[in-house]
């Protein structure tokens, strides 16, 4: 299994904090695009893989940590 931690308006769409789910096996481009059928689009959202950026063809591992990261607005 593997926790996907959310922030931001994503955490608010899920309505918790993080998402267990198997993604073993999978890039990170598979699990964006199966996660955007739950939490939308996902254009601009970094996706970090044990606390570093990850690329869309990073193969995820049993117990990676995966945290989606929104951009990040402000002035």
């Amino acid at each position: 299994m593997n926790k996907v931690l959310l922030f931001a308006h994503l955490k608010e769409i899920a309505g918790k904090s993080s998402l267990e789910i198997d993604a073993a096996g999978q890039t990170v481009q598979s699990l964006r695009d199966k996660l955007v059928m739950s939490l939308g689009n996902l254009d601009g959202v970094m996706i970090a893989v044990n606390e570093e950026f990850a690329t869309d063809e990073t193969i995820i591992q049993a117990g990676d940590e995966i945290a989606l990261i929104p951009p990040v607005s402000g002035g």
